[in-house]
């Protein structure tokens, strides 16, 4: 019953781990500085649990989502007609970034505000 309540509780961080990975496959480069450090981080994150870190994450991962999300519309921009590609490639990448800044948020309610809450 613990491993499954301390598994619920790190499901945000396991999210993000998911999302790292599947942008490290869609990469198609083995030797990806920028995931490994992700995932080395977030790693570091379960086993640790540092509440600056904790919310530092999912800050740094919104922005970054954001900054993604502008050069999706910019890439869907160039297409010249709205075809079955550029709307897939708009619910695919929308899904995703959409779904990385939703994660964000619940990993930011998890170390800054129900923290304070137990410490309360």
């Amino acid at each position: 019953m613990k491993n499954s309540i301390s598994f619920l509780s790190n499901l945000v961080e396991y999210l993000l781990i998911t999302a790292v990975l599947f942008y490290w496959h869609g990469t198609s480069n083995l030797l990806n500085p920028f995931a490994i450090g992700l995932l080395a981080v977030l790693i570091f994150q379960i086993i640790f649990k540092n509440k600056v870190v904790g919310v530092l994450i999912p800050c740094v991962l919104i922005l970054l989502s954001m900054y993604m999300i502008l050069a999706l519309f910019a890439e869907v921009n160039e297409f010249e007609s709205f075809n079955s590609d550029v709307q897939r490639l708009l619910f695919i990448g929308l899904a995703y970034f959409l779904g990385t800044i939703l994660v964000s948020f619940l990993m930011i309610w998890k170390y800054l505000i129900k923290s304070e809450r137990e410490v309360l």
